[in-house]
């Protein structure tokens, strides 16, 4: 008989294990999407200011006036940063993009000297690196100035409708999370329904009732949350390692304010939805709960 009561008891605790495990999945899922949000802006940075302006030099070009020409175009106040390539870095550079070596064909290297600097993203328009390219294409030493047109004029357009993208998925993803938490609640707390029909049967009133699985809710949302927040860190430093530059990019203040949304979701969405689920079992016939 002992067993039996000690049997049922069991039966009727729910399931906070797979409601933490519910909840830890939609928060992981809905942080990833939070990261690449508030970062989306900084990855698009982080692009532009990688687009590189070449300026090639004429071939009888001196050092004197390589050198002169070198602190011309770094205190311009478009030039984020600058190196000078020699020929011999040229054809380093040549060879990495998988072109072929050209010593069977060529005694010399054909290649001139340049000077590559990479522009700041508020001069990244078109209508700013055209009035760069002319201003270089004047001096005396320059040869050729060569950007990626093409990529420039696409690019703030691309990025503006990605980030417009990744906020309508965000959105939509964030109500799924609600539903699906919501859902994963309900079904831990429809275990738990006879248990709280028979307290309210013995006299005890809604806030004795419902304190305790409140309480239990909070801890749930709160531990779904973290674990949530730790796997995203995780994840980010496994995305780090792979791509170095995105270390570059990476805002702590941002990073906690999202784990920390994370957590403080996790927490209302599973108390509203435990005091919820309470509230009606409460008000259900007792034939209703079969």
């Amino acid at each position: 008989m002992a067993q039996t009561g000690k049997a049922s008891i069991k039966r009727g605790k729910p399931s906070y294990f797979m409601s933490i495990v519910g909840v830890t999945l939609v928060l992981f899922l809905l942080g990833i999407i939070g990261w690449l949000v508030i970062n989306a802006n900084k990855l698009g940075d982080y692009f532009k200011e990688n687009i590189e302006v070449r300026t090639y030099l004429r071939g009888d070009l001196n050092p004197k006036d390589s050198v002169a020409l070198m602190e011309y175009i770094s205190v311009k106040p478009y030039v984020k940063k600058i190196e000078y390539v020699t020929k011999e870095k040229g054809k380093e550079i040549y060879m990495s993009d998988g072109n072929s070596d050209w010593n069977k064909v060529l005694d010399a290297n054909p290649l001139p000297n340049a000077i590559f600097f990479k522009v700041k993203k508020q001069y990244l328009n078109t209508d700013s690196l055209a009035s760069i390219k002319a201003d270089l294409k004047q001096q005396t030493w320059v040869d050729n100035v060569e950007y990626p047109e093409a990529l420039v004029g696409k690019m703030s357009e691309n990025l503006r409708n990605i980030s417009i993208g990744m906020l309508i998925i965000a959105i939509v993803l964030a109500i799924v999370v609600i539903i699906l938490i919501d859902n994963t609640i309900r079904l831990a707390m429809f275990s738990n329904r006879f248990l709280i029909k028979t307290m309210q049967m013995v006299g005890a009133t809604r806030g004795f009732i419902a304190k305790p699985m409140n309480i239990r809710a909070i801890i749930n949302g709160a531990i779904g949350g973290a674990i949530a927040a730790v796997a995203v860190y995780l994840l980010i430093l496994l995305a780090e390692s792979q791509i170095e530059d995105l270390k570059t990019i990476r805002d702590n203040n941002m990073l906690l304010l999202l784990f920390s949304i994370l957590i403080i979701l996790g927490i209302c969405i599973t108390l509203f939805s435990t005091h919820r689920s309470v509230l009606k079992y409460l008000k259900m016939k007792l034939d209703d709960l079969y």
